[in-house]
């Protein structure tokens, strides 16, 4: 049978305000000078890429008010990312707009974004005022812990890099996948690691970077990479990559389909799978999607405009994708049509930048946002076609343990994920820091049904008046990413 392909290819624009970083004219000088931009130009531009060399030139020059001008653009292009509006802030504030940094900070704090600015110097023009005080007291508010969720158990220490977890409700057991061995093991809910699957010759394995279970029909699937931080790495194997195929119940080889190296670096970071053998697999350094068919991985989606491709989960039904891009948010792909769409929120109450971990939980996304401040779980309630978040619920935030949330599993009710990754620890090269003293690796489990009937909780259904920041403004159906700069057309083939 034919599996529909969807290829989400992105036109690029080609823009004059982006003239500045072309080679110069042949007189000598820049085709267009940064410093004679005008609000007007600088606030049509449409690439980021552009626009952070823009922001880049000013905050050196000094140049505050375009620097306000380029951050702007930035927010209105991304309006997913914290950092781009706390940096807005900051050069509203240096700038002595107290307007503008009060209701910047204001929206912040809504979305529930936490920080702490008492002694921060940049805000010292704008801090004589009592409504100063009133966001300072609401933005650290946002930093106390929240949740009941507590560490289930502890992985020993050690150079592993822990990356993956999964869970296998037959024998009731964890498995854990390492990047630097390249190792699956079993692990008891007190930690204990026992070997389940070895790199071999025979099996070909390589750093494990994400696994996924179908218990239905006794399978585990493993993203694997030949990266640098795979202590078994060869320069010969470089740009290879693939899925694994094993029983769930013995940890057998049953299959595995390879990416072919092109001389590029890859890196099969999240994966996803179905009954039936429904399967994806994502590069989260190219921003690609594959779908195992016909016994080959085939590319999905490939959108050049995404920032970084992170969690991928399916609904129940097999009928939707649902991937998370760590700058612009969460996104679906309706399989059976082969078109891509927003999932549409209301961005004045709720953002989601900086997610790495995306579970499917009884018609609600499970996030794990460690790009945020503070970092948190948040459970996302979807409308009955799954394109809209009606109610968003934070399970747990800003949590003590909480140093690096990645990525997870589901066993019941709980989501069980890596609290604090250990990946920071490691240089380019894939090697421990020298000051480097990998830790236990705590293993966190939310709840997930906390406050599962609670009443109050926000409806951040899109309103019908315009919010302040731009909301994502596809139309269903249409195979558009609204909120990817430049659009994104998919098509279907046979």
């Amino acid at each position: 049978m034919k599996i529909k392909q969807i290829l989400c290819a992105l036109a690029f624009s080609a823009m004059a305000a982006t003239a500045f970083v072309r080679p110069a004219s042949a007189d000598g000088q820049p085709a267009v000078d940064p410093a004679k931009l005008s609000e007007a130009q600088i606030t049509q531009m449409q690439v980021p890429q552009a626009l952070f060399k823009l922001a880049t030139i000013y905050k050196e020059s000094g140049d505050l008010e375009r620097l306000s001008w380029a951050l702007r653009r930035l927010v209105a292009l991304r309006p997913s990312s914290p950092e781009l509006k706390l940096a807005l802030a900051t050069t509203y504030a240096q700038r002595g707009q107290k307007t503008e940094t009060y209701e910047l900070l204001l929206a912040m704090q809504k979305q529930g974004l936490g920080y702490d600015l008492t002694k921060n110097e940049n805000f010292s023009k704008v801090s004589d005022t009592r409504v100063w005080k009133y966001i300072l007291e609401g933005l650290e508010a946002n930093l106390k812990p929240f949740g009941e969720g507590k560490v289930a158990f502890s992985l020993p220490a050690g150079d592993y890099m822990f990356e993956s977890l999964a869970y296998d409700p037959a024998r009731k057991r964890f498995l854990a996948g390492s990047v630097r061995e390249g190792k699956i093991y079993l692990v008891g809910k007190d930690g204990k690691l026992e070997d389940f699957i070895t790199p071999s010759a025979a099996n070909g394995l390589w750093s494990v970077y994400a696994m996924a279970v179908v218990p239905e029909d006794d399978a585990l699937y493993v993203a694997s990479t030949a990266s640098v931080y795979f202590k078994g790495f060869k320069q010969d194997d470089y740009g290879k990559a693939g899925v694994f195929k094993f029983k769930l119940s013995t940890g057998k080889l049953v299959d595995k389909y390879l990416l072919l190296p092109d001389g590029n670096p890859r890196t099969l970071s999240t994966i996803a799978a179905g009954r039936g053998g429904l399967v994806f697999a994502a590069d989260g350094l190219r921003n690609q999607i594959y779908r195992l068919d016909g016994g080959q991985l085939k590319l999905t989606m490939e959108n050049p405009h995404l920032t970084s491709v992170r969690g991928l989960a399916l609904d129940d039904a097999g009928k939707t994708l649902y991937f998370a891009d760590f700058s612009l948010g969460v996104f679906g792909i309706d399989l059976n049509a082969g078109r891509g769409f927003d999932v549409a929120y209301d961005p004045r109450s709720l953002t989601l930048g900086g997610i790495d971990g995306l579970y499917w939980y009884q018609q609600n996304l499970v996030v794990i946002e460690n790009g945020m401040s503070p970092q948190r779980v948040m459970r996302l309630s979807l409308s009955e076609d799954g394109r809209k978040i009606m109610r968003a619920t934070p399970l747990d935030a800003s949590n003590a343990d909480f140093e690096l949330p990645t990525y997870g599993a589901i066993d019941g009710d709980g989501l069980y994920f890596i609290a604090n990754s250990q990946k920071n620890l490691y240089d380019g090269y894939g090697t421990l820091k020298s000051d480097a003293k990998p830790k236990p690796v705590k293993v966190f489990r939310s709840d997930l049904r906390f406050a599962w009937d609670a009443k109050g909780t926000p409806d951040l259904r899109p309103p019908h008046m315009m919010p302040m920041l731009p909301e994502s403004r596809s139309t269903p159906g249409t195979g558009v990413f609204g909120n990817v700069v430049g659009g994104s057309k998919s098509a279907a083939g046979g």
